[in-house]
């Protein structure tokens, strides 16, 4: 290659923000900011948290001597834009319109793109994109269905580190992801598990506010006949139930906190309510992975852990005991979101891949 290309990558999470500068395809720096729960709650809406989050940004590079002016792009996270087929888009006045009215809904990753956009007008020639954003749509037509037709289930998922993870094992098999069948697992601040047909996510749960297993701060699915008569009980509002499904829910409504380190060190010291929270979480994680492997209808050539909870071997252990099996369980622990996204700013860059206009 011979232009040089400094690229850097933006990774907002709901308890992080992970930044990472490539050199071409070598890695300069990668530093993740861990974000507790006193300092976000003080923000109402996870728009407000964008001068935050930014000045953290800017004051980590500078801290790394790393100069903005020498970027030839910033990649951020896709966020809650309209369903998109997978890829590489640039940031536009339309996205970044509709990221801020956040219509689809809050999230973290809507910062993704708004920081990209906002740092990279102040640098001469760089470009702002986006990669395989959260609301990548590869959905077969009957898992729409939810049962009312005023309700239809949307493709809302890590589809950056699960599309990133799939290709980095399909090259560990000497074959292609586009030929082979995966369930992967994403566990982080949310947890998501897809099926991965032939490149393709048939299926997956709506990670985002309301369904599959909880997550350190998120509820997942609710029985539908309680929750509806607590939102007519008159003791929450709207924005109450929203932040308990989102937020306020998991990990963090049962324990108060929303690190599963801190829950995973708490069980092994004997804590009992640390240890059946635990248990439930990776119960409903190989459940939801026994609900994926229906879907391939067995023919599943591996499942893939990944996240940052794939760390803890007590949860890869319970689940490999429920799913194992199905098919191989392989840990990815952690996630490769961050090369993913610097490397399709690179080919972007280099014209290996289109750069596709968000409409």
């Amino acid at each position: 290659m011979d232009c040089c290309y400094r690229i850097l990558a933006i990774n907002p999470g709901s308890t992080s923000t992970k930044i990472a500068v490539y050199e071409n395809d070598k890695s300069l720096f990668l530093k993740t900011l861990r974000h507790n729960c006193d300092e976000l709650e003080k923000f109402e809406k996870v728009a407000d948290e964008f001068q935050f989050r930014k000045d953290i940004i800017l004051q980590e590079l500078a801290n790394a001597e790393i100069e903005i002016e020498s970027l030839s792009a910033i990649v951020g996270r896709g966020g809650l834009i309209k369903p998109v087929e997978g890829g590489c888009y640039i940031v536009n006045d339309r996205m970044i319109e509709d990221l801020k009215k956040a219509e689809r809904g809050e999230h973290a990753s809507n910062l993704g793109a708004l920081i990209a956009h906002d740092i990279a007008r102040e640098v001469k020639d760089a470009q702002a994109f986006i990669a395989d954003p959260v609301v990548v749509d590869e959905l077969q037509d009957v898992a729409r269905f939810t049962g009312h037709p005023k309700f239809e289930r949307k493709s809302i998922f890590h589809a950056l580190n699960q599309k990133a993870i799939g290709r980095i094992h399909a090259r560990s098999m000497h074959k292609k992801y586009h030929d082979l069948n995966f369930i992967i697992a994403h566990m982080g601040g949310g947890i998501s598990v897809g099926a991965h047909r032939k490149g393709k996510v048939i299926d997956v749960n709506n990670a985002l506010d309301g369904e599959g297993p909880f997550s350190p701060e998120r509820t997942g699915t609710l029985p539908a006949g309680d929750l509806a008569k607590l939102c007519f009980s008159g003791e929450f509002t709207l924005e109450d139930v929203k932040k308990m499904i989102k937020g306020k829910g998991g990990l963090v409504a049962y324990l108060d906190t929303n690190d599963a380190y801190t829950v995973e060190k708490a069980a092994d010291s004997g804590d009992e309510k640390a240890k059946v929270v635990q248990d439930a979480m990776c119960y409903q994680v190989g459940k939801a992975i026994g609900e994926m492997s229906a879907v391939l209808k067995g023919e599943v050539d591996a499942i893939l852990l990944t996240g940052g909870i794939a760390h803890n071997k007590y949860l890869v252990d319970y689940v490999r005991e429920m799913v194992g099996f199905v098919a191989p369980i392989v840990v990815y622990a952690g996630e490769d979101e961050m090369k993913a996204l610097a490397t399709n700013a690179l080919y972007a860059l280099t014209k290996e891949i289109e750069i596709k206009a968000y409409k």
